[in-house]
Parts: structure tokens; C-alpha cells; sequence
């Protein structure tokens, strides 16, 4: 009998990968992160939101409605307008990753995961991950049409470096606002149709398009408490572009940096909890 029970007591090593808890959390991770890879490889038109949706907000903003805005100091619109566009390149992928999960379970992908001796948790974080490298290829898109209509860089290179690793922590602690949402909504379109709705208002009541100081005073606390104006604040700070921000007195505008990472923090604490939650009420039961 204590043979018997010596064999079916669980090892602290993992029977199928032959790897402590965190090796075989981290092979998951890695094996479901290519698995995210080899799907846009195949469909590459998956890529549209951080490809072709950034080039056309950016042409049509430069071009259409940029000769209507008038900047505080009269700088150029062309240089303000890509610290914005970094931060709504980066964080519109929150839409698609919330379809991409309705998908998956509305068609029994996660209850195959379930069936197999993996990481319960990596599914999400895996997901997290690849919406990470495609935020990279979506920067990498902004930051070519930006040098293509004229934009330019005044700082030195670590402030470039600082204000991309500001973007991309931004756009991964938004991709699991779009993970939560995924989680709770029970159809693609309506994670779409969702996930549009939090959007949009999020990037155009902000400072990514236009300065705050000419929305109505009402209005004006609401956009500049914004976690989009923060970004698009911080990288045009530095990025050394015209940033009218630097006159508005509300603390996020006098200290973007930090305001960013401060609310990058709060998704983060709210909503990766919030999805492993309903995660595992959906699916591990």
C-alpha cells in the first residue's frame, strides 16, 4: 500500500515535460505563442489593424483634417500627430484580441486545450505575448509613414528607446483589457461591436489628435486624465515634438512618464486578474 501511494503522489517535477512548474508554465507560453505566429504567417490579413488601419488614420489626419487644426505656437501637425497615432497603432489591437478569444472558445479551441497537459493559465498569457510582437510591427509601421510625411526626431536615442518601451508597456497592459473583455462577451460580433465602442471614445477624447486646451471646458479634465493622452503626451516629449500639453496644468500633462506607467500598472492589476477569473469559470469550470 505505501508503494502504491508513493507512485501516485505528484512530483515536484512534471511528468510530461520532465521540467519544474515554471519550466512547463514557460514552454506552454513559448509553444502557444508560435502557434499565434504560424496563424498570421497563414493569415496574414490579421495584421490589417496594426498595418493598413495606422497608414490611413495617419494620411487621412495629415492630409484631410491636419490643415484645420491649428496648434498652439503653430507647429507642425505632422511631427504632433505620430506621438499620438504611436499610442492608437498600439493600443487598437485590444478589439481584435477580444474577437480573436470569443472565437477560439465559441469553437471548442480551449476546451481542446483543456484536454491536454498544459499550463491552464498560458493560454492567456500566450495570447498577451503575441499581441505584444504584432504591437512591435505596428510601432515599426508608424514610425516609417511618420519619416514618410515628414516627421522627425529632435532627442537623442535613449529617449526614442524610452518613449518606445513606454508604448509598447502601454499596448500590452491594454491588450488584457481586451483579454477581460474576450472572456466575458459570448460572440465575435459582439466583442467587435464592444470592444469599438470603448475604443473609440478612449482615443478621440484624449490629445491624440487635437490639444485639449480647444475641447469645452467640461470635457477638458476628462481628456486630459486620459491614459491615451498620457502616452501620446509623454511621446512627444520624448520625441522632442510640439506638445502643447506642457502648458496644461493637470498632473498627468506635467508628468506623462509617469502617468503612463502608472496607468499601465492599474490595467495590468485589474484586468489579468479579472481575466484568469473568468477564465477559469468558463473554461476549467
Amino acid at each position: 500500500m505505501t508503494t502504491i501511494t508513493t507512485e501516485l503522489a505528484p512530483s515536484s517535477t512534471d511528468v510530461t515535460y520532465g521540467r519544474g512548474p515554471i519550466s512547463h508554465f514557460a514552454a506552454d507560453v513559448w509553444v502557444l505563442t508560435r502557434r499565434s505566429i504560424a496563424r498570421i504567417r497563414r493569415e496574414p490579413e490579421t495584421l490589417a489593424d496594426v498595418t493598413i488601419m495606422p497608414v490611413i488614420f495617419i494620411l487621412m489626419f495629415a492630409y484631410v483634417f491636419g490643415g484645420a487644426i491649428l496648434l498652439p505656437g503653430h507647429g507642425s501637425y505632422h511631427e504632433y500627430l505620430i506621438g499620438g497615432m504611436l499610442g492608437m497603432g498600439l493600443a487598437q489591437t485590444a478589439p481584435g484580441v477580444a474577437v480573436a478569444l470569443v472565437t477560439d472558445m465559441s469553437t471548442g479551441l480551449m476546451d481542446r486545450f483543456r484536454s491536454l497537459p498544459m499550463s491552464r493559465w498560458a493560454v492567456l498569457v500566450a495570447r498577451s505575448v503575441a499581441e505584444l510582437l504584432t504591437q512591435l510591427i505596428g510601432a515599426a509601421v508608424v514610425v516609417c509613414v511618420g519619416l514618410a510625411i515628414g516627421w522627425r526626431v529632435h532627442t537623442g536615442a535613449g529617449d526614442v528607446a524610452e518613449a518606445l518601451a513606454l508604448s509598447l508597456l502601454f499596448g500590452y497592459a491594454f491588450t488584457w483589457a481586451g483579454v477581460c473583455l474576450g472572456m466575458i462577451l459570448r460572440s465575435p460580433e459582439s466583442a467587435q461591436a464592444t470592444g469599438f465602442i470603448f475604443f473609440l471614445p478612449l482615443t478621440f477624447i484624449s490629445s491624440a489628435f487635437v490639444p485639449t486646451q480647444g475641447m469645452p471646458g467640461w470635457l477638458q479634465p476628462v481628456a486630459n486624465w486620459n491614459p491615451m493622452s498620457a502616452l501620446a503626451v509623454a511621446s512627444r516629449k520624448l520625441f522632442g515634438n510640439p506638445n502643447p500639453a506642457a502648458a496644461v496644468h493637470a498632473w498627468p500633462m506635467q508628468h506623462p512618464e509617469l502617468a503612463v506607467i502608472g496607468w499601465s500598472a492599474i490595467m495590468l492589476l485589474v484586468f489579468a486578474p479579472l481575466a484568469v477569473r473568468q477564465y477559469r469559470r468558463k473554461v476549467l469550470g
